[in-house]
């Protein structure tokens, strides 16, 4: 991957408050990432090797789609045999049949196929162990690339920011107040900023955190112990009768 230009960030006032509170809300450790999330699938296998392999298909399943929706895909590929050599003797129907309905399951069967046979010429089944030779594969962004890093390899050297992160700290105004567009720079941001020592939590805390109080539509800002902190949060607890009279105009309109 090519070399990104450094940027000059400060640090968000009040970040380490705000990250202390939502690793408060998450002890629980009990969100569907927890319970039946990318990393819990690649442990069920004994094999180190085989586990790495799993947790790469359970990452490359895992966009547009639901942990649970995942996990349930992941447990028919393992009651086929899931390996390298199992895929490829698959016909596309069959892998297509075994995955659905995960988000583009159609896709993602070429893109299963096509890397398995990169796996088993040039890694010996085995996967890639780097940034750059991972997001070759098909199928494969820097999200996943960097979980794959940690999880598979333990080695932590970037953020995995997936649209839970990204849509959170955009809230919390951690990529600056113009905010960032894309996952991809959202991770840029944080990194420049963000020590190093929370990068591995990161990811599993706030998609954990977006999954069950920070929700995509009606956040439950109420009850988060950030409320006070958060900017996102603040302008919508603070103009709850704007909204309201927003809908009644609405419906005003309506029948006219």
């Amino acid at each position: 991957m090519s070399k990104r230009k450094k940027i000059k960030v400060e640090p968000p006032q009040n970040w380490e408050n705000v990250f202390e509170n939502i690793r408060t809300m998450r002890k629980e450790r009990n969100a569907p990432v927890d319970t039946v999330g990318c990393e819990k699938v690649s442990k069920e296998v004994d094999s180190e090797k085989v586990q790495r392999f799993h947790c790469l298909v359970s990452l490359m399943l895992s966009s547009q789609t639901k942990d649970e929706v995942n996990h349930a895909a992941m447990n028919r590929l393992r009651g086929k045999g899931l390996s390298v050599e199992g895929i490829l003797s698959m016909e596309d129907k069959e892998l297509e049949g075994l995955i659905y309905p995960v988000g583009f399951y159609k896709r993602k069967t070429t893109y299963l196929k096509k890397t398995c046979e990169i796996l088993k010429k040039d890694y010996d089944s085995d996967i890639p162990n780097t940034i750059d030779d991972l997001t070759k594969l098909p199928g494969v962004g820097p999200k996943m690339a960097y979980l794959v890093m940690d999880i598979a390899w333990n080695q932590v050297v970037g953020i995995g920011v997936d649209t839970h992160v990204h849509r959170i700290s955009n809230r919390l105004k951690w990529t600056g107040l113009s905010g960032t567009k894309n996952p991809e720079d959202t991770r840029k941001y944080l990194e420049e900023w963000l020590p190093q020592s929370y990068w591995k939590e990161t990811n599993w805390l706030l998609v954990g955190f977006g999954q069950q109080t920070c929700l995509p539509v009606n956040p439950k800002c109420s009850g988060c112990l950030n409320k006070s902190l958060c900017p996102f949060g603040i302008e919508k607890l603070s103009s709850p009768s704007k909204s309201k009279n927003t809908k009644a105009k609405s419906k005003a309109k309506k029948t006219e």
